[in-house]
């Protein structure tokens, strides 16, 4: 069976991610989307709350599963018996660090590989950082995220605002 994972910090999940999900489901038997802890960010949503938001928009993927994670990306691929890690790129500095944590991750464990994906071209200007700016601003998000947690994204960044009241 194969199997990749495509890990991240998904704060929240993207139009751009999805896509890249979507395409990765059709190449491998069962991918697993991992939420990573990145101490360098600040999230809006705890991780369990990403968990649930991913599995209310991959949910009719049947091969996607969704979990979280603390450990190491490639430790955590060893344990579910991944060949491959998947990693969405918009532009060169995406791919310049991304492509040092490829080598790390190769010198770690050389029987996975570390594939690099593009989403579709209209997604290049999107990340998770866009999203919360624009619902900061109380922008239409549907160009942006998915439609089954837009209003998740929106309450969430309201509470934010408010100082959590």
């Amino acid at each position: 069976m194969s199997v990749a994972v495509y890990p991240g910090s998904f704060d929240p999940i993207t139009l751009g991610h999805l896509n890249i999900i979507k395409r990765v489901s059709k190449h491998f038997d069962k991918v697993y989307v991992c939420i990573l802890v990145n101490s360098k960010k600040e999230p809006l949503f705890s991780a369990e709350e990403r968990v649930e938001l991913i599995k209310k928009v991959v949910g009719h993927f049947p091969n996607v599963e969704v979990e979280c994670s603390s450990e190491l990306t490639v430790e955590y691929a060893k344990k579910r018996g991944a060949t491959a890690i998947v990693k969405g790129v918009r532009a060169m500095s995406d791919f310049e660090v991304e492509f040092q944590q490829a080598s790390i991750n190769h010198v770690l464990d050389c029987n996975i590989e570390t594939f690099f994906l593009r989403a579709e071209g209209k997604y290049d200007y999107l990340s998770s950082t866009v999203v919360k700016e624009m619902a900061r601003y109380g922008a239409d998000l549907s160009m942006f995220a998915p439609r089954e947690i837009i209003d998740d994204i929106k309450r969430k960044t309201a509470e934010k605002i408010s100082g959590g009241k």
